[in-house]
């Protein structure tokens, strides 16, 4: 049975690698993994910020019934079984190294190993009030966080090096199938790079080609994203910056993955292992006068999803919009392991190429906005339902960078889209239960400050 080796980045908008058409961003390692095995075209998070989609990945579950809505770790229920523990108890060694940010500490989640948690400090994110809308105090100044530092990219660089021991001197004397997790930070912000990252990407001090003036950027919750992060102070050089550090970011988690597909090949175990590279969530970088993520727009939602193995087909890509959730699928279709019945997801290793009716669900409900937000993807149709806002819906494959909201140029899909997410959950139900539970952590966390 072969055992699986996963990367989850942090943060990387897939649109900046090679693999899904950047002109110049150097990243040759996943372009050979593509070439060797699957690209996913359509990937997306359970949601567009850290610790509610880790968890739901880690978890099988939808955020919204896990209640993990932001990156506040109080009042969260911390007893939820993970892949680490359900497939470890069905005997395969599970290890976790790196990141964790999830709804429970490290030692808590149930790995065989587990190694560097990197879990956030209790109760985590505190800037988490919707209505009245919270400002992030202060959040202007990760405008200037760019640029060159020497000792970046350390930490990401510890964990690989834990990971290569692992697989040298672990991995081979083990007799029983295996699935190694490895967790980093970057491309997450601050953006600084090495000396030689920043000299790499001179052309990257570009501006997004859809900025403030955009269309999409009027609606009310991307009015609201950028008032909570005090957007409107970034300047121009600070944009260019930023979007210049972001390139050097990705190419060294290219690199990373490269030392890790190496020592696979040096330890012998390279033939009998998929791998598969992925991020939480994206990041808007700019576009539509927005960073970082919380935004169900394609370039927070959107995620590289890179399979190459024993069980993957070369050169080929998907259509069929897949999530995270089927990524988790795919580590228990390796080893051929029971998953729990009431867990989201179908194994990657199953998607079609091209499935039109396949429905693909991400959900929004933390910082920066002021209700809740539900997205669906079926074929080339993505929605998203805003509670309290205008809905969107898109053609993708006309209009990829979401320029035109046709909700109601095409009444009779809009209403089929509203029918796919109504079958997944209720939305209003689900923006008045995030509302209440939220309410609950700031009374907490005002308690917790007496």
């Amino acid at each position: 049975m072969p055992n699986t080796l996963l990367l989850i980045s942090d943060e990387h908008n897939p649109l900046y690698s090679s693999v899904y058409g950047h002109p110049f961003v150097q990243t040759p390692n996943m372009a050979w993994l593509a070439d060797q095995g699957t690209v996913f075209e359509n990937a997306y998070c359970p949601s567009p910020l850290c610790m509610p989609c880790r968890s739901a990945f880690m978890t099988g579950q939808r955020v919204h019934r896990l209640q993990t809505y932001n990156n506040c770790s109080m009042n969260v229920e911390q007893d939820v079984p993970t892949y680490g523990r359900v497939l470890a108890e069905q005997g395969i060694h599970t290890v976790h190294i790196g990141r964790t940010h999830v709804f429970a500490p490290g030692s808590q989640l149930g790995f065989s190993e587990i190694i560097g948690s990197g879990a956030h400090g209790f109760p985590g994110d505190t800037d988490i009030g919707r209505n009245p809308l919270q400002i992030r105090q202060g959040a202007a100044l990760r405008a200037d966080r760019f640029g060159v530092d020497s000792s970046c990219f350390d930490n990401d660089t510890d964990r690989v090096n834990a990971a290569i021991r692992w697989l040298a001197d672990t991995s081979t004397t083990l007799h029983i199938p295996w699935t190694l997790t490895v967790n980093l930070n970057y491309p997450h912000f601050p953006h600084f790079v090495t000396q030689e990252m920043w000299d790499t990407y001179p052309q990257g001090e570009d501006l997004p080609g859809h900025g403030i003036e955009a269309k999409p950027a009027a609606h009310p919750r991307a009015e609201e994203i950028r008032a909570h992060f005090e957007l409107s102070r970034f300047t121009e050089a600070q944009v260019r910056g930023q979007r210049r550090g972001y390139l050097g970011c990705v190419t060294f988690i290219d690199q990373q993955l490269g030392r890790l597909i190496q020592t696979l090949k040096t330890c012998g175990q390279f033939e009998n292992t998929n791998v598969i590279y992925t991020s939480d969530h994206g990041e808007m970088l700019g576009k539509f006068g927005m960073w970082w993520k919380c935004s169900l727009y394609e370039d927070a939602a959107r995620i590289p999803c890179i399979a190459a193995g024993p069980d993957y087909s070369s050169g080929v890509r998907i259509m069929t919009p897949v999530d995270l959730h089927d990524v988790q699928a795919s580590l228990f279709e390796s080893p051929q392991r029971d998953r729990p019945a009431d867990w989201i997801g179908m194994p990657l290793q199953k998607t079609p190429i091209n499935d039109q009716e396949s429905v693909t669900f991400s959900e929004y409900h933390g910082h920066g906005v002021r209700a809740s937000a539900f997205m669906v993807r079926k074929g080339v149709w993505k929605y998203i339902h805003h509670i309290e806002a205008p809905h969107q819906l898109f053609n993708i494959e006309d209009d990829p960078d979401e320029l035109h909201n046709l909700y109601t140029l095409h009444p009779d899909k809009s209403v089929e889209m509203e029918g796919e997410l109504r079958r997944i959950c209720d939305p209003e139900l689900e923006n008045e239960r995030a509302a209440d539970f939220i309410q609950n952590q700031i009374e907490a966390i005002q308690e917790l400050k007496k």
